[in-house]
């Protein structure tokens, strides 16, 4: 895979996602069932448009009756926990005996049904693109699979009714560092993958996570929506507030991303919980949170500190700051520290609101690790009813 994209002013290889390998191995272990023909390569034309030779392997290890092909998954450069993980596809006739009823079927390929084996998870909640028992194969990957063995029955001219297995012997496991197991997806990895194509560090792939849990929770039938930046919000929202943070969506760095969906997707009511370093710079219109975007944490603290009746110097003394707690330990030195958060927040509620418009309420809750709870917005305290918290702020 020599594909390369620049992040960050560094050039960094491509992968191919696990959608792609399993399509790739289906394709092998088709051609071998129904044309006798061992592939060493696959040439895979991926969604992006980009053809792709990934190299595949016949193998044994799986016990599934059929031919069994494998590859290992490629992420390039990106940290993936899939990567140098084995994809395992086998292809064989379909036991008549065998229950299809959570099988995926396709439109276009009748005589096909896939399913997942050992290590790829099974979908135990509502909200997500396969419904309660199935496995965990997006729509691209399921369509990328159809389409190669699929295409390998038209070369044969023979099309007998079979069963793809995807299996991934390390899933059980690999599983426990990711996502699903707060999604509802048990046992397993998900088979992913929207364009084929692994870009290093995607930005894309944490939006996509960030709307599944969102798109979950809404299917659900929930209205509200607790959100927290990372493992701190979550903690604090935990401890002080009380709630349950398995309701909640963590939205890591992209803010504005996380407001715009929980608009798009019609929930009334959202309560953003987060340390002051990141929720500051949403007084500043600042809605991608991460410091390679922009930072301005001392200069809105210094601006504000100004605002609230502060001197120069003292601005000065802030913009000298390394971080927001030492900050505030000098606007609790000098009795400026509500005056000044209170003057933050009003910004944050404004910014905030001018992204939502009037389709969502959505309260921002700012607390400190050596301080606590700081302070909120306006509508934060109409968000805290809705959530049925009494808690005074």
């Amino acid at each position: 895979m020599e594909r390369y994209v620049i992040k960050n002013q560094k050039k960094l290889r491509c992968g191919v996602t696990t959608g792609s390998c399993a399509a790739a191995a289906a394709e092998a272990a088709a051609a071998q069932f129904l044309l006798g023909v061992k592939k060493s390569i696959v040439s895979l034309k991926t969604p992006k448009g980009i053809t792709v030779d990934i190299p595949v392997y016949e193998s044994f290890d799986i016990e599934e009756e059929g031919v069994t092909y494998m590859v290992v998954k490629d992420s390039g450069d990106d940290p993936d926990v899939t990567d140098g993980t084995g994809i395992y596809v086998t292809v064989n006739e379909l036991d008549k005996d065998r229950c299809v009823d959570k099988c995926f079927r396709d439109t276009e390929h009748t005589n096909l049904y896939l399913d997942g084996g050992i290590g790829v998870g099974r979908v135990t909640k509502e909200g997500l693109e396969q419904g309660i028992g199935y496995a965990a194969i997006n729509t691209v990957p399921r369509k990328m699979i159809f389409e190669s063995v699929g295409n390998i029955c038209e070369l044969a001219e023979h099309f007998p009714e079979l069963m793809i297995t995807v299996s991934i012997p390390d899933g059980v496991e690999l599983a426990k560092k990711t996502f699903n197991p707060r999604l509802g997806i048990e046992d397993g990895l998900s088979v992913l993958g929207t364009s084929g194509i692994l870009e290093p560090m995607s930005e894309k792939a944490i939006v996509d996570t960030i709307e599944t849990e969102i798109r979950q929770r809404y299917n659900q039938g929930k209205r509200k929506l607790l959100v927290t930046p990372g493992n701190y919000g979550r903690s604090y929202a935990s401890e002080y507030l009380g709630i349950d943070i398995d309701e909640g969506v963590k939205c890591s760095n992209y803010i504005g991303e996380t407001l715009d969906l929980a608009v798009a997707y019609g929930f009334k009511d959202m309560l953003l919980v987060g340390n002051i370093g990141k929720l500051v710079k949403l007084a500043a219109g600042i809605m991608n949170t991460h410091s390679r975007v922009a930072d301005g944490r001392m200069e809105i603290l210094a601006v504000h500190t100004v605002l609230c009746g502060g001197t120069g110097d003292m601005a000065a003394r802030i913009m000298q700051c390394i971080n927001t707690e030492e900050v505030l330990g000098l606007l609790d030195e000098w009795h400026l520290m509500n005056k000044v958060i209170g003057s933050i927040c009003e910004y944050i509620n404004a910014r905030v609101k001018r992204r939502t418009g009037d389709s969502m309420t959505c309260g921002v809750m700012l607390f400190s690790e050596k301080y606590g709870y700081l302070g909120c917005t306006e509508a934060c305290r109409d968000v805290l009813d809705i959530f049925g918290i009494k808690q005074e702020v």
